[in-house]
Parts: C-alpha cells; sequence; structure tokens
C-alpha cells in the first residue's frame, strides 16, 4: 500500500458524517508487522529529509493534530513516528486542563501561541478539539458556547493539517492494564482514566459530529486503526511523508556566490599543499 492508498483509505471526505463503530480499529490491511518495519526505516529517512527542505525553504509550515481517546496512542506515536527528527525545526505542545490566564481569553487563544513557524512541524497532543469533546461530554459550557466552536475552528485551521486516531473499547481497557501490571508505566495511571469509560458513547457522538462539522480540504482529518501500534505508526508516518510530498517543498537557493567560494576553497588547498611540501624538504 502506497501512500497515496493511506490517504485514500483513512482520509474522511468533507462532510462526511461517519460512525466511528464502523471502522475497526484493528484493521492492518495486507500488511504484516514483519514488512511494516524495513517500510518505517525508510519513511523516517524520507520524513527527516523532507524537514531538512521544509527548513530550509521556511516558507510552509506543517501542524499535525493527534487526537484520541486516553491510551490512544498519541505518545506512542509522538516517540516512534516524530521522535526521530530534529528537534530545531520541530516541537511538541500538550494542552491539558487551560489555566486561569487561558480560561480569561478566547479558547483559540492558548492554541494559537502554539502553532508552527515557517519552515517548522509542530505536533498537538491533544488541540483546540478538547473544546468541543470534553467540554461538550461534561457540560463544561453551554451547548450555545460549544456548538459555535465548529466554525471557529474551521476559521482556525484554514492553514492546519490535522490527523486523527481511532481506538477500539476493549483495546483502551487492555492498555490501562498493561499499565497497571508494569511498574514503569503506573505513573501514567489517574481515576480519570476508568470513570471517563463511562462516557465512551458521549465522546465518540462528541466525535464523530466534530469530525463531520470541522473536517475540510485545508485540515483534513484521517482515522486511524491504532490497535495494532506497529500499523498505526505505519500509518502515520505514510500520510505524513505522502502529504509533505505533495506540498513539492524546494530547497532555497544559495546566497552566496558557489563559484567563488570552491575557488577559495581550491586556493586554500592548494596553498596548503604547497606549505606541507616546504615543511618535508
Amino acid at each position: 500500500m502506497t501512500g497515496s492508498r493511506f490517504l485514500q483509505q483513512f482520509r474522511i471526505a468533507p462532510g462526511q458524517h461517519i460512525r466511528l463503530n464502523g471502522f475497526d480499529p484493528a484493521d492492518t490491511g495486507k500488511y504484516h508487522k514483519r514488512d511494516a518495519r524495513d517500510r518505517l526505516e525508510d519513511l523516517s529517512d524520507k520524513l527527516n529529509d523532507l524537514q531538512q527542505r521544509l527548513f530550509a525553504e521556511r516558507k510552509r509550515s506543517l501542524l499535525i493534530c493527534l487526537q484520541a481517546l486516553d491510551a490512544g496512542g498519541k505518545d506512542g506515536v509522538i516517540k516512534h513516528v516524530i521522535g526521530s527528527l530534529n528537534p530545531d525545526g520541530c516541537r511538541v505542545a500538550n494542552f491539558k486542563e487551560p489555566t486561569p490566564q487561558e480560561l480569561a481569553h478566547d479558547f483559540i487563544w492558548r492554541v494559537e501561541a502554539q502553532t508552527p513557524a515557517r519552515g517548522e512541524i509542530a505536533i498537538f497532543n491533544r488541540s483546540h478539539y478538547e473544546d468541543v469533546l470534553i467540554v461538550r461530554v461534561h457540560n463544561l459550557v453551554p451547548k450555545s458556547v460549544w456548538s459555535r466552536r465548529y466554525d471557529q475552528i474551521n476559521d482556525f485551521e484554514r492553514r492546519l493539517v490535522a490527523n486523527g486516531m481511532h481506538i477500539s473499547k476493549a483495546e483502551q481497557l487492555k492498555r490501562f492494564e498493561q499499565r497497571l501490571n508494569d511498574p514503569t508505566k503506573r505513573w501514567k495511571i489517574s481515576e480519570a482514566d476508568y470513570t471517563e469509560r463511562e462516557y465512551w458513547d458521549d465522546y465518540l457522538r462528541a466525535y464523530e459530529d466534530a469530525l463531520a462539522r470541522c473536517n475540510t480540504d485545508d485540515a483534513p482529518w484521517f482515522v486511524i486503526p491504532a490497535d495494532h501500534k506497529w500499523f498505526r505508526d505505519l500509518a502515520i508516518s505514510e500520510i505524513i511523508v505522502s502529504t509533505m510530498e505533495s506540498m513539492n517543498i524546494q530547497l532555497p537557493p544559495p546566497t552566496v556566490n558557489i563559484e567563488e567560494i570552491r575557488r577559495k576553497y581550491h586556493s586554500a588547498v592548494a596553498k596548503g599543499k604547497r606549505s606541507a611540501s616546504r615543511r618535508h624538504r
């Protein structure tokens, strides 16, 4: 499966109202884990090259939004897919419970400050979508408030590229159990991990509405099967690389006279050889 096929398979068409229960989170297509390992190495090399080009071009930027329920694999994607990128041109922003200062502003305010500069790649671990997801599910603001945010998000996202993930309810519980049994992962556990599961259906409906209302050509959403971590990483890598390749990123022209620099280099090399020759006489 090529990158373009991943784009077609997991991309949600603008205006399409989906049912997340209709997606198989364990889907791996025809891929096998043993084949994915080599492909991921190739994609990592391509992604690093594309990042360097984007950083050098400094005309455009890339924003990747990772939005999922708890244990959906956001941290895993950042570690295994994004972790090899040069930190000079790549950063991660986390959006947790708003601070009093953030609450005093429009909900987009804190997000706007984290958007990538030209030449940069930014990854949002959760995002402004929390304000039409958890805010809606827990009735933190009236419907009259959060329902207006879809249009505000669409306005904000005209320059954004966003990717979404999906995970099954059974796999989420399995990963919570793994956290309980693995002492190195117990620090991630909170009471909310289990209480939030009671709102599973509410979250699905909130996600479905957000995907229907905010999935545009400017900021496309992808629903990624995430039960198998290796396939999750492969699919997201393919989509990011394919997207960046379609940007046709061009290296800028040199800012110096290359021929003059080359002449000076050869002159310095020749001078060094003459000096070395004199010392050995």
